[in-house]
């Protein structure tokens, strides 16, 4: 199995199911970038690989393991990650873009300077992470375990956090522009200072709007709000 030149400086491999062996075998063959393209990973053991500046489009990882693997710069974009486990990977400076990482698993990731734009993170588990300058943007983070991740003065873009696990979140003075915090679990999460009148709030419980002491709703909101305990405003 050869790579085919996609330039100067990468190598390109397309349409091929690739274990293991017969990835580490493509890496070990030039110290130059490669380029995936609608290969299938899926159900392989990734684990510790350094695919570090690799590019990946169209590819398949369901159920994948990239346990401690080094992605640090590298790119993914329109790939399949279905129940992935990214625990303890080096994923520093990496790009996700309009993937599918449903129940991805990412324990202990170092996540710093990571992007997420347009992807699926329905019930991905962001367990213990290392988050200093990670960005979501248009992604649908329902039902996803974000406990005690800060958001803090970011500008939050068509986030779904729909019924997430927000626990102990700083949101302070965080911009929301679009999105949704509808039934999402908030205990001792903080938005002093947020800016939520674009939000879906809906389905906030009296006692968790005690934690957006500070922050700024919409009159419909606030509205909706008071309609929760049965009062109505004029």
């Amino acid at each position: 199995m050869h790579p085919t030149a996609a330039s100067p400086n990468k190598h390109e491999i397309s349409e091929q199911t690739l274990s293991r062996e017969q990835l580490e075998e493509l890496l070990s063959q030039t110290d130059s970038p490669h380029v995936f393209n609608q290969c299938d990973f899926s159900g392989a053991d990734l684990a510790r690989l350094n695919l570090q500046s690799c590019s990946f489009i169209s590819c398949s990882f369901e159920q994948t393991s990239f346990y401690a693997a080094n992605l640090s710069q590298s790119r993914f974009q329109r790939c399949r990650a279905g129940r992935a486990d990214f625990e303890a990977a080096e994923v520093v400076d990496a790009q996700f873009q309009s993937c599918d990482l449903n129940n991805t698993t990412w324990r202990r990731a170092r996540l710093a300077s990571a992007a997420f734009k347009a992807c699926k993170l329905t019930g991905a588990h962001f367990d213990e992470v290392s988050t200093l300058g990670l960005t979501f943007e248009e992604c649908l983070l329902v039902s996803a375990d974000l406990r005690n991740m800060s958001f803090r003065k970011m500008r939050l873009k068509q986030l779904d956090f729909s019924e997430a696990d927000l626990s102990g979140c700083n949101f302070r003075e965080t911009v929301f522009e679009g999105g949704s915090l509808r039934n999402a679990h908030l205990k001792l999460a903080h938005f002093d200072g947020a800016d939520l009148r674009e939000a879906d709030i809906s389905g906030l419980k009296l006692l968790d709007a005690r934690l957006f002491r500070g922050a700024t709703i919409s009159h419909k909101q606030a509205s909706d709000l008071l309609g929760e305990l049965g009062l109505l405003v004029a």
